[in-house]
């Protein structure tokens, strides 16, 4: 399926690239590898708020239909807020590409570790604004029964339910990432906006096809913050030259979307080969 979404994706990428131009075509297809990948890194944490709600396989499409819709909408906010910021005061980019390039750098840094789900404070106020049950009854986000002391019969929600609410507040905190990434790609709301959704849209099928598998991409956060880096001095020196005038004094020349294009396609595919070389050990482990 996700082969599916990836062709429908190529194939809008294709239709830009000859209505709109080279540029933009190059724009689009390195948003779309960017936003991919950085969906990724979701991947781990999706599968981490599974198990901890111990959501059974067969419900999870059902969480995770719900929180792609809720993803489309908030995406859809941030990116019309920025593309307004960003409209009314350029120098935001500046700021955006800092915030890559430290978030690139905390990332590589970083110790691997799982978010504390049980702490979480979407988790804390749920719980505390509305009755909850801890038994998952089919598919379904909330259900009457007896609650409370008095044991009245109410509505109440289910770990589904819960599990859905932190499916969407990880979005939105990637969505801090993501959002600053694509604008240090291109300023362009329409192509900002359609590389999100056919990123976004690839999700879940993409979460099944590698969410068992997920521990053999362990180097993929390496590429992942070069490429934030790499996104965030794009910015600086693209917009640099042109600010201080250094295209016309020194002859030197932008970084073109082609060149960040194949950039990126570069170093993701070297980090996800390096990540099935170091880690075939595991996957003969797992045949066995």
């Amino acid at each position: 399926m996700w082969a599916f979404f990836a062709s429908i994706a190529v194939a809008f990428g294709a239709w830009v690239w000859f209505d709109k131009g080279p540029d933009a075509g190059a724009q689009f297809f390195t948003g779309y590898v960017l936003e991919t990948s950085l969906a990724f890194d979701n991947i781990f944490v999706i599968s981490t708020i599974f198990a901890f709600f111990a959501i059974p396989r067969e419900y999870q499409h059902r969480v995770l239909f719900w929180g792609i819709i809720g993803a489309i909408v908030f995406r859809g906010v941030f990116i019309g807020a920025g593309a307004a910021i960003v409209t009314n005061f350029t120098f935001v980019l500046y700021i955006f590409a800092a915030f890559l390039i430290i978030t690139g750098w905390k990332m590589a840094t970083a110790k691997s570790h799982g978010p504390n789900i049980a702490r979480n404070p979407v988790v804390l106020i749920a719980k505390r604004v509305m009755p909850f049950t801890d038994t998952i009854e089919s598919d379904r986000f909330f259900v009457r029964k007896p609650h409370g002391a008095k044991g009245r019969v109410r509505r109440v929600a289910t770990p589904l339910f819960l599990a859905l609410l932190v499916v969407e507040f990880v979005d939105i905190v990637f969505a801090i990432d993501s959002v600053p990434a694509i604008f240090a790609v291109t300023q362009d709301p329409f192509i900002v906006y359609t590389s999100n959704i056919f990123a976004i849209l690839g999700l879940r099928s993409m979460y099944f096809m590698l969410a068992a598998a997920v521990e053999r991409f362990a180097y993929l956060k390496v590429g992942l913050s070069a490429i934030l880096v790499l996104v965030g001095v794009k910015i600086f020196w693209n917009f640099g030259l042109k600010d201080l005038g250094w295209d016309k004094a020194y002859g030197l020349e932008k970084i073109e979307p082609a060149t960040a294009l194949f950039a990126t396609l570069g170093i993701i595919t070297a980090s996800i080969l390096y990540s099935l070389w170091r880690t075939r050990g595991a996957a003969h482990r797992q045949g066995a």
